[in-house]
């Protein structure tokens, strides 16, 4: 089996399983999760980058309304 196969079955489980992905990206726990991890993140990057604070800020809160259901 090689990359292309591993790749096309993949595919094949993600088409399948598609409603129950989206299902769990957009639910409570994951915005939850979602919510530390994003923050941890940006606290991060903002002791590395301090001048760049409002645009990690930006940058944050697009991710955040990708991923969880708020």
């Amino acid at each position: 089996m090689g990359i292309e196969d591993l790749v096309n079955k993949g595919k094949d489980v993600f088409e399948q399983n598609k409603d129950k992905i989206e299902e769990a990206v957009k639910s409570e726990q994951a915005e939850e999760i979602s919510d530390k991890v994003l923050d941890g993140v940006a606290d991060f990057a903002k002791k590395i980058a301090p001048g760049a604070a409002d645009k990690i800020d930006e940058i944050r809160e697009g991710a955040d309304g990708a991923v969880g259901n708020e």
